[in-house]
């Protein structure tokens, strides 16, 4: 027997909100740069580009993901995510190998900062667009269990981070005229997100190998059985698994022997029901054995041993 999840509502509005936000610090960044003439405003912007590039591998993987299940994919496009966040991971690296590339030589080049007015002020604009976008996509993506989303928000706060770098680099610097701070911090600004990408990468790695739920679901699952088992079922064979931002469950449900087909199936249909209310993108599947037979307890394991 088979519960189906709950449809899930369309996510793509907010890669749409990221592609926004991508494009107005770009924007913003290029003005800067054609007003200062600042090299570091024109790879700023640039660098911008990538969060666009990003934004976009979003919508195109949100749009995928909420296809049906047809023929060809009969669990549906949900773990399409994984690739977007993978790819939001590897970009995040690759920020980061940018800004240290670019610290380590102005360290060992110490210039003079440009236009430190304009530029901090386009530095702050853009910091509060890319700040509260990835709040909003960080919210939604939590909510609706979207990794695509989750990925997207760490993005743009790379671009948080590293902004913030740079104005705690120029205010040490006019403070104390210590040039090579600007770039010793952007270094440990680089150093940060080089973990935010790795455990975006992990997370996509773990999702595409058919990672169980986190342990506190399924302890709630556990709960719920042992209510269950003081009535006289007993279950085994629990399995699950998290697709993108939909669930699947799996679990063997043992009932007296003596029971009709319809009074087995109305119990397991409200088994599912009950799961699916703290998992509400959950796709439940049951199995129904007597408990009387020995051959129940023999297909617990993945691989069914021959008898």
């Amino acid at each position: 027997m088979e519960s189906a999840a709950t449809l899930p509502p369309s996510l793509t509005r907010y890669a749409w909100l990221s592609i926004a936000a991508a494009i107005a610090t770009i924007v913003l960044k290029g003005v800067a740069w054609w007003l200062t003439g600042s090299v570091g405003l024109l790879s700023d912007a640039i660098e911008s580009f990538v969060n666009l590039a990003g934004a976009l591998m979003a919508l195109w993987m949100l749009t995928l993901s909420a296809r049906p299940a047809d023929d060809n994919h009969a669990y549906g496009y949900s773990k399409a995510e994984y690739f977007s966040s993978a790819f939001e991971g590897f970009l995040i690296l690759l920020a980061a190998v940018s800004i240290g590339y670019t610290a380590i030589v102005r360290l060992m080049n110490p210039q003079s900062l440009e236009a430190v007015g304009v530029g901090l002020l386009v530095s702050v604009v853009a910091s509060v667009i890319n700040f509260a976008t990835a709040r909003i996509l960080m919210s939604v993506g939590r909510e609706h269990n979207s990794i695509t989303l989750e990925a997207d928000a760490h993005h743009l706060m790379t671009d948080v981070w590293t902004s913030a770098g740079v104005i705690a680099g120029v205010g040490l610097v006019w403070l104390i005229g210590w040039l090579w701070l600007d770039p010793l911090i952007a270094l440990l600004v680089a150093a940060n997100i080089v973990w935010t990408g790795l455990q975006l990468m992990r997370r996509s790695a773990a999702g595409l190998m058919d990672v169980s739920l986190p342990v506190e679901k399924l302890e709630q699952i556990e709960a719920l059985l042992a209510g269950y088992r003081q009535q006289g079922l007993d279950f085994h064979a629990l399995r699950t698994r998290q697709s993108g931002s939909r669930t699947f469950v799996v679990l063997h449900v043992l009932v007296p022997g003596s029971w009709t087909v319809q009074d087995g199936h109305t119990w397991a249909e409200r088994i599912e029901v009950e799961i699916q209310h703290f998992l509400p993108r959950a796709h439940v599947t049951t199995h129904l054995e007597p408990l009387e037979d020995p051959v129940s307890m023999t297909d617990q394991e993945l691989d069914r041993p021959r008898i």
